[in-house]
């Protein structure tokens, strides 16, 4: 064994050892879950139709970190009951097992609560035939545990607990729309697929996307995503649709990282420290560039409908400020519970006051002589000819792109549904003197911002 190996091996079996549940955690989990089955099979007993209810996600396929507080419990209905039951059925059964529960909704309401400790998600879904047959996209979760559960070993599952904390240390997991990162199905298949975490770490170095795997060979779909995992259990289903090119890229990065220096580092997630007004005005100050920014209320909806509709907002104005004339930098996004901004950094923040707008080649009659015509009257300077074309250069509607921002016309640009309706309400846009003061908030996430690094 080489000197590489052993440092790897090393540092996975020091890992590991942190990562696994113990004896007493796994008895914990054990015996809550005993509990919440037999207060589910009481809850059930109540109602006039039978069902069945199932463990799943990580708890149930042994692939839990230590530390992890997550029970799923599903509650499978037979497909004759209609969705309008299934939800209230489902509920009833929810607030029965967890008294002090609250309702959160994905594509349909369910209850969530503690006990002993646990957080728990009590779900309704349909007791369907096949993946392919299913009615909302939880329906799919219990045919992914039973195909993990009969494949995966004791070692297996081990290295899965790994690659998950790989993946949270170098900060790609988390299929939400926010990170786009791995889900821990993808996580799980993959490392089955490559027969443990070595074996996934060594492929994905040498990686070049697309990359394909068909665990069940399908071998139908055909997906334009960079990793196609087609699920074992759905062949219309490509279970790395979320996961960002962005996402792949760092994690193999990261995988040529640890296997040339094995390092426990790369397990654990980097602590930022954020900074402070006076810190984020003077890298600015150092960059040469302008900062803008968009600051409002955080709109009422959940995580996965805010970040997509700030992506697109944050593109949409992005667009529209290149093609003004004001060229970006760079541009992210930051919210927490009550505040989203939209940040521009600036290469280009101040225009003249005019701009050439060149019209068709004077040989194109008809065209040519509509363009003459439209600006022989105007304001502008010219029409004139440069080449074989006619010229204007006409007054620009902003020279600077806070004016731009500060208009009407930013309700023109495409913008998330929810993102445009909060700046209609209300919003602030912030100068390169204003924005320092973010850091009062975002103080984290600017430091990230503008200390970046492959870890994003």
């Amino acid at each position: 064994m080489s000197d590489e190996d052993s440092a790897f091996d090393a540092v996975v079996a020091d890992v590991a050892e942190r990562v696994d549940p113990d004896g007493a955690e796994r008895q914990a989990m054990e015996e809550a879950v005993q509990r919440l089955r037999e207060r589910t099979a009481a809850a059930l007993s109540e109602l006039p139709v039978d069902a069945e209810v199932m463990q799943v996600g990580s708890t149930a396929r042994d692939t839990w970190l230590a530390g992890e507080r997550d029970i799923d419990l599903f509650v499978c209905f037979p497909t004759a009951i209609d969705s309008d039951e299934l939800e209230r059925y489902g509920l009833d059964v929810g607030h029965s097992v967890l008294p002090d529960g609250r309702e959160e909704f994905a594509e349909h309401p369910y209850v969530v609560g503690e006990v002993d400790g646990f957080d728990v998600d009590l779900v309704p879904c349909y007791a369907v035939d096949s993946a392919s047959d299913i009615r909302s996209s939880v329906d799919r979760t219990p045919f992914h545990t039973r195909y993990l559960r009969e494949r995966m070993t004791p070692a297996l599952a081990s290295d899965v607990r790994v690659c998950k904390q790989f993946m949270r240390g170098i900060g790609v997991y988390g299929s939400d729309l926010k990170t786009k990162g791995f889900s821990g199905y993808l996580t799980e298949l993959l490392v089955l697929e490559h027969g443990g975490f070595r074996g996934l770490v060594e492929a994905a170095a040498d990686w070049s996307p697309p990359v394909r795997f068909d665990p069940a060979d399908h071998g139908t779909a055909s997906f334009a995503d960079p990793v196609v995992v087609i699920d074992p259990t759905d062949p219309e289903r490509n279970v790395a649709a979320v996961l960002s090119r962005e996402n792949v890229a760092r994690f193999q990065h990261f995988a040529r990282e640890l296997l040339d220096e094995p390092r426990d580092g790369l397990f654990r997630r980097e602590e930022v420290e954020p900074l402070s007004a006076s810190a984020v005005r003077e890298r600015f100050t150092t960059r040469g560039t302008t900062p803008l920014a968009l600051r409002l209320d955080r709109p009422d909806i959940v995580e996965d409908q805010l970040w997509p509709q700030l992506e697109r907002s944050k593109e949409g104005i992005g667009d529209e400020l290149v093609r003004r004339g004001f060229d970006i930098f760079r541009t992210d996004a930051f919210a927490d519970d009550e505040t989203v901004v939209l940040l521009f950094e600036l290469a280009v923040a101040e225009r003249p006051a005019i701009e050439r707008h060149t019209g068709p080649p004077v040989h194109v009659q008809a065209h040519a002589g509509r363009f003459y015509d439209g600006y022989a009257e105007s304001d502008a300077y010219g029409p004139f000819i440069e080449d074989d074309r006619y010229v204007v250069e006409r007054e620009r509607a902003f020279t600077s792109a806070a004016s731009f921002l500060d208009s009407d016309a930013l309700y023109d640009v495409a913008l998330g549904a929810h993102i445009e309706s909060a700046i209609e309400d209300s919003y602030e846009v912030l100068d390169s003197d204003d924005v320092p003061a973010l850091a009062d908030r975002f103080g984290r996430e600017l430091a990230r911002y503008l200390s970046p690094s492959a870890r994003g």
